[in-house]
């Protein structure tokens, strides 16, 4: 890897744009969040703030209380019932977009640059409905500085409005859009499945792996090898050509894409090595960071001019602008090239950034929640530990603005009332009128709880099954860990194993039947693997047919072959199964120079 050093530039300035870019009407460019503009008076979070109510929202299994964001507290509990997505955006977290079950989308706020899409540029504080995407099924939604929004539907339709003064809503226009409309120009059977905004440039990832881009071009975020604005999506090429994105991500007026081997592009605005490609010199094409050469990328986010990325090992880097400690490195220098930080922590699963502040965030495998950066006007330089149990909640209490960082899906507490209720129960010997005898310890249950929640209990308390009349059942096939999480997944619908114990847990639901059972353990496998234990995890999902994981442990094998193939797993393994890993590496190019 190159050697890291730090520059002085001003990440909360990147570069003005030439005289021949200057658009009709000049952009909103808004001030660094090192200086948060003051509350309008007008701002609904302003005037009205009443208690709080009980929302939460639902993020890979950990919860976020909404009325963290002051602007939910304006919903009713019965409006508040009825949210399935939300995002707070805008230059002072003012603007809400949310998705009710039904998919209707409502907004409501300061509504600057007419961001809501209301079709109009009032503000709000009585949630307004857009009916233009009434149906819609919202996959994925963005939003830039001006702001302007990108929304993504299931059908892969691609929807825009808001700011407008680059061109940024890729209608041809820098008229500002008050409504959504539909974006078709060069997307013509194209499907588009993620969006992603910089400060006034705007990007989309489709189906088939290709990135658009268009709007601000002022320091070549648009990758098309120029600095001239793109009034409608144009596809990126340059070193992209023939290769499939999976992930796109923007900083204020920088662009990255990881593709699906596991390498990382990015172009644009680099005053601060926010492309980590050792310089700080703009690039108007793509240019991969070859720093991150021998590492799967699996996560990338970025910063106002930072980026943080996650490798499918649970490694964490990060570079780019540092001036608030936004990279975790202890200090506040720049750094042009990737630089690991949070190796002494246990696996990284989860990074968050947004390009409009200067904060990041991660979690852990067992859940503990890390902030750094700029924290509510402190400059933090180490990861710090909270008492968050997502990522969510630091951007909630302590960006600036405090936005969210993505798209987020709701649930509620009403939800949760009988959850909570058998999760207290699990092997209570008070309420309890069985045990299972596991390696000589014993698991307290509920016959009628296991009988609800699953048919291979159902069918054994039957009167002609012998277990039906017993107070003890014997249990000799499994080990007491994969047992004891069976039952406790019955009650409780979570797994918390280690990977090597969620392949006995695997083969307990493939021969209880037991399909969404599976899936998790395959998740938990997934998120475990690595370069040691790569091959007894694919060794697993063959054997118990598992064909996700199996196609997902055959990729990191062969994203990592050289070293999986020096483990003592590898040359363990029958003569067969290896002869069919090699020739199917060998049809994959994994043995070309």
């Amino acid at each position: 890897m190159e050697r890291c050093f730090s520059v002085s530039r001003d990440d909360s300035a990147p570069c003005s744009p030439p005289p021949s870019a200057s658009p009709p009407s000049p952009p909103q460019v808004p001030p660094s969040p090192r200086h948060p503009p003051p509350l309008p008076p007008s701002s609904p979070s302003a005037a009205l703030t009443p208690p709080p109510r009980q929302g939460r929202l639902n993020c890979a299994g950990a919860m976020v209380d909404v009325s963290k964001w002051p602007l939910f507290s304006l919903l009713s509990t019965e409006e508040l019932a009825t949210v399935r997505q939300a995002c707070v955006f805008g230059t002072s977290a003012n603007e809400v977009i949310y998705i009710t079950h039904g998919n209707e989308v409502f907004g409501f706020g300061l509504n600057s640059s007419s961001c809501l899409g209301t079709g109009d540029s009032l503000s709000t504080i009585v949630p307004k409905k857009l009916d233009f995407l009434r149906g819609k099924k919202v996959v994925s939604l963005s939003y830039g500085s001006g702001p302007h929004v990108l929304l993504a539907t299931d059908d892969g339709q691609l929807f825009a409005w808001g700011h407008n003064g680059y061109s940024q809503m890729g209608n041809g226009t820098t008229n500002q859009g008050m409504s959504p409309v539909l974006v078709t120009a060069n997307l013509q059977n194209k499907k588009v499945r993620e969006v992603a905004c910089g400060s006034h440039h705007s990007m989309a990832l489709t189906h088939d792996g290709e990135v658009f881009a268009w709007g601000y071009n002022n320091c070549g975020q648009i990758g098309s090898g120029s600095t001239a604005n793109q009034p409608y999506p144009r596809k990126v090429t340059g070193c992209l050509q023939g290769k499939s994105a999976v992930a796109i991500t923007c900083g204020q007026t920088s662009s990255m894409a990881v593709i699906d081997n596991g390498e990382v592009y990015g172009w644009g605005y680099n005053g601060n090595g926010q492309l980590g490609i050792g310089n700080n010199g703009n690039q108007l094409t793509p240019c991969r960071l070859t720093a991150l050469q021998g590492l799967c990328i699996q996560q990338i986010v970025s910063g106002y001019g930072h980026c943080l990325a996650l490798t499918d090992e649970g490694l964490l880097y990060a570079w780019g602008a540092n001036t608030y400690g936004q990279l975790g490195t202890g200090n506040k220098s720049n750094h042009l090239s990737p630089v690991q930080i949070m190796a002494d922590k246990e696996r990284i699963v989860e990074v968050a950034a947004c390009h409009s502040t200067h904060t990041s965030a991660a979690k852990t495998q067992s859940g503990q929640v890390y902030m750094w950066g700029q924290c509510r006007g402190q400059s933090i330089v180490m990861p710090h530990l909270t008492h968050f149990i997502n990522t969510d909640d630091v951007f909630a209490c302590f960006a600036t603005p405090s936005v969210m960082w993505r798209l987020m899906s709701m649930e509620h507490d009403d939800f949760l009332t009988v959850a909570e209720a058998l999760r207290k129960e699990f092997d209570s010997p008070e309420t309890a009128d069985l045990k299972f005898s596991v390696e000589g310890k014993c698991i307290h249950v509920h016959k009628a709880v296991l009988k609800i929640r699953c048919e291979h209990f159902r069918s054994m308390f039957r009167s002609q099954w012998t277990e039906d009349q017993q107070d003890v059942i014997e249990i000799g096939q499994f080990s007491y860990p994969v047992y004891r999480s069976f039952l406790q997944f019955l009650y409780t619908d979570t797994v918390d194993l280690p990977p090597e114990d969620a392949i006995g847990l695997l083969d307990l639901a493939t021969s209880y039947c037991e399909n969404r059972l599976k899936r998790l353990c395959q998740q938990i496998i997934k998120r475990g693997i690595t370069v040691e234990n790569a091959f007894t995890l694919l060794s697993a999902a063959i054997r118990y047919d598992a064909e996700d994981l199996e196609v997902f442990c055959f990729r990191f094998c062969v994203n990592h072959l050289t070293q999986v193939t020096q483990t003592g797993a590898f040359w363990q393994v029958d003569g067969g199964m290896l002869k069919e890993f090699i020739s199917k590496a060998s049809r994959c190019g994994a043995f070309k120079n």
